[in-house]
C-alpha cells in the first residue's frame, strides 16, 4: 500500500474512533470539558449533537479513556433502535450483566438499581452513553427519562449522555419532561479552514510523517469539498494518498484531490 511510499508508519485517515488520532479543535475541547464537568458533578442527562462525521463517537472514546475504571462503571450503547424492554436488557449487557431473556421489565429495572447501588457502595459512578440517539423511539426515550428516577436525596445514581445528529435536539425538545431534565447541551460544528489544515497535519504527524505531503492548494481543495467534516476529510485524504501513490507523485496537489473526489463520489 502507500505507507512506505509516503514515509508513514500507520494509516493516518482511518474512519475508526481511535483516541490516538483525536484532534482537539476548540469545539471538541469544549465538548469534552463539558462532558467531564457534567459527569464529575453528576448532572443527570447531557446532550451532544453534531453533523454526521463530526467526531461525536471519537469524543466518547476519548472520554471513556480518561475515566478511570476503578471510579466509573460505563455502559456504551451503539444500537439505540431496540424496543424499551430489549433496550433495558441491552443496558445491563453493556454494564457486564447477563439477565435471563424471559425476565420482565420490573426485574430488569431491579437489576439495574442493584448494580447502581453496588457501584455507590464501591465509590463508583454509573455512566450510560447512547450513541446515534436520534434513532431512539419515543417510547424508549420515556424509559431513559424514567431512569433518572433512580436517585438519592442529594444526587442522581447515574449520568446519561445522549449523542446524535442535529435533529436530536428537536426530538428531545418535543418530549418536554425529558427536555426539562437535560442539564447541558452542546453542538459540535464542522471544522473551519484553519482547523481542517491543522486536523490533517496532526493526523499525518501521528502516523509518522516528517514532511509536507499535501500542499496548501490541495488543502484548500479538500476543505472546499468536505466542508470541514472529519469523516469526509478522512475519506478524501486517504483516497488522495492512494491516488498519489499510484501516480508516483511527490506531493498531493489539487488535481490529485479532484481525482480523489471523483473516485469517492
Amino acid at each position: 500500500m502507500y505507507l512506505e511510499y509516503w514515509g508513514l508508519k500507520k494509516f493516518p485517515f482511518e474512519n475508526v474512533p481511535d483516541p490516538a488520532f483525536m484532534y482537539y479543535s476548540l469545539e471538541h475541547e469544549e465538548a469534552l470539558s463539558r462532558l467531564l464537568y457534567a459527569i464529575e458533578r453528576n448532572k443527570g442527562i447531557v446532550l451532544i449533537t453534531g453533523e454526521i462525521g463530526s467526531g461525536k463517537t471519537m469524543l466518547t472514546r476519548v472520554l471513556i479513556q480518561q475515566l478511570p475504571d476503578e471510579k466509573f462503571d460505563i455502559g456504551l450503547m451503539t444500537n439505540p433502535t431496540l424496543e424499551p424492554v430489549d433496550f433495558l436488557r441491552e443496558i445491563l449487557h453493556s454494564l457486564g450483566l447477563d439477565p435471563d431473556m424471559d425476565l420482565p421489565k420490573s426485574s430488569l429495572l431491579k437489576l439495574l438499581n442493584e448494580r447502581m447501588l453496588e457501584n455507590l457502595r464501591n465509590d463508583k459512578m454509573t455512566l450510560l452513553i447512547f450513541d446515534e440517539a436520534h434513532l431512539i423511539s419515543t417510547a424508549t426515550f420515556e424509559e431513559i427519562r424514567l431512569l433518572l428516577n433512580f436517585q438519592l436525596n442529594d444526587m442522581f445514581m447515574l449520568t446519561i449522555i445522549l449523542l446524535g445528529q442535529p435533529e436530536l435536539r428537536a426530538i428531545v425538545k418535543n418530549i418536554k419532561q425529558l427536555n426539562q431534565r437535560i442539564a447541558l447541551k452542546y453542538h459540535l460544528n464542522s471544522l473551519n479552514l484553519d482547523e481542517t489544515i491543522k486536523y490533517i497535519d496532526a493526523r499525518l504527524k501521528k502516523a509518522g510523517s516528517d514532511g509536507s505531503i499535501i500542499n496548501r492548494q490541495a488543502l484548500n481543495e479538500i476543505y472546499s469539498y468536505t466542508g470541514g467534516i472529519p469523516r469526509v476529510i478522512n475519506n478524501i485524504c486517504d483516497t488522495s494518498l492512494m491516488t498519489g501513490f499510484a501516480l508516483k507523485a511527490k506531493v498531493i496537489d489539487p488535481e490529485i484531490v479532484k481525482q480523489a473526489v471523483r473516485d469517492v463520489d
